[in-house]
């Protein structure tokens, strides 16, 4: 069968790709996703029935010899992610190089002279290595959990080296869509740590990710490399060059398009009515964890309380938050006490910008139907307690007046936002 298509991405799984949408933003709309299996691919790349092609795991490697011709970074890398049919032949190259330099020194991590480790073996994990050594690293050793290699090292013997690695780059697919939790290796282990690179994008911030920006280290995921080895993919295709300018605002509204805006706060502050009001005013869907909470239990918080108590709310508010948190580009309003549970603000980190609605506990009317503040004296200890945990987990505060109008707080709101992109 002819597997005919203009411009796209080859893969086993595509699903979570951002790949059409990053080239639309730069004017290719004719750009596809197209899923192969590996007794698909000798065929595709037989019948040639293309302009250009971005290849993705499992098949950078596995493209080389179907190439007529190679470029010398993607030769000496190893791995094509970039595949160009001119007159019937076929040109690989690797703009995987290219992006994840630009992501390096966008996120001002330290390479010259330092000790750097690779997480993974395959072909970002071949570019992530290339590129360290470009940027003057003083070593680089690749991390597998089956070492084999001159240069490859198993994860036990990267804990006992730990101490002198300062450069950590996780190349695997761990923690990336559709399953979050979890990494290669933790970012907190490492005392002499000055960066972290995860090349996963999706979600936006890897558990990976998080780790080291906890420790207080740059840090970053791939959404950047993408957009950067991208824009290279659309000059070989086209011809036409991307200006850093529009890379970067291309980047941003990529961003700004896939992630979250989570509505943190005391119960009464207004989330659930402002974050409707947000979702109308930006044309993003709508999701409030509370009413989650009763959709999956059946019943109305008061009534969940008094079968399971605050431990199995807690419990179900965390399964709730944990199926919002994989949404994107979405308005989420969470319960007060979401915040009570690190693993809940972290999965929502994964993908949202997390935001503070501070209103006065004054202006705060207690609500007999909840049982956490059903008076003044409860709303104020649930304050002193909470109050703290919000500014900690919070990206952006809005303090909210005492007699603002949710129209005007949405003014302030999408005004904030904006100045803080």
């Amino acid at each position: 069968m002819l597997m005919k298509m203009k411009y796209g991405c080859i893969g086993e799984k595509l699903g979570h790709s951002f790949s059409p949408a990053l080239h639309a933003m730069f004017g290719n709309r004719a750009y596809e996703l197209l899923e192969l299996t590996p007794a698909e691919l000798p065929a595709f790349f037989r019948e040639r029935a293309f302009l250009g092609v971005n290849v993705t795991i499992p098949y950078k490697e596995a493209v080389l010899p179907y190439l007529d011709e190679i470029d010398p970074v993607a030769a000496e890398i190893g791995a094509v992610n970039t595949v160009v049919c001119r007159d019937g032949r076929l040109y690989g190259y690797n703009t995987d190089f290219a992006g994840m330099k630009a992501l390096f020194l966008r996120a001002g991590i330290p390479v010259a002279g330092a000790h750097a480790a690779v997480l993974g073996g395959g072909g970002t994990s071949r570019t992530a290595r290339a590129v360290l050594r470009a940027l003057g690293a003083r070593s680089v050793v690749r991390v597998s959990r089956r070492p084999g290699e001159p240069d490859e090292i198993g994860y036990d013997t990267l804990r006992a080296r730990r101490g002198g690695i300062s450069v950590l780059v996780n190349t695997t697919p761990v923690g990336m869509f559709p399953r979050e939790d979890g990494m290669a290796a933790d970012p907190a282990d490492f005392p002499a740590l000055r960066g972290a690179l995860d090349a996963v994008y999706n979600p936006l911030r890897s558990d990976f990710v998080l780790r080291a920006q906890a420790k207080g280290v740059p840090a970053t995921g791939g959404l950047y490399m993408l957009a950067a080895q991208a824009a290279a993919a659309h000059t070989l295709f086209t011809g036409e060059a991307v200006p850093t300018e529009k890379l970067e605002r291309v980047c941003r509204a990529l961003r700004d398009e896939k992630e979250n805006i989570v509505l943190l706060g005391m119960p009464g502050a207004g989330k659930t009515t402002l974050g409707r009001l947000l979702a109308a005013a930006t044309g993003r869907p709508f999701f409030d964890s509370d009413r989650e909470v009763e959709e999956a239990a059946g019943a109305k918080i008061p009534d969940l309380f008094g079968k399971v108590g605050e431990a199995g709310f807690r419990a179900a508010e965390s399964e709730a938050v944990a199926a919002l948190s994989v949404r994107t580009g979405a308005v989420i309003a969470t319960g007060g006490g979401v915040v009570l549970r690190e693993e809940n603000v972290r999965r929502l980190r994964r993908n949202g910008r997390l935001i503070f609605l501070d209103r006065p506990i004054e202006t705060i009317t207690p609500t007999t139907g909840r049982p956490l503040s059903r008076d003044r004296a409860a709303l104020r200890r649930l304050f002193a307690e909470r109050e703290p945990l919000y500014r900690a987990a919070a990206d952006l505060t809005l303090t909210v007046g005492e007699n603002e109008r949710p129209e005007e707080t949405l003014t302030r709101l999408l005004r904030l936002t904006k100045e803080e992109v």
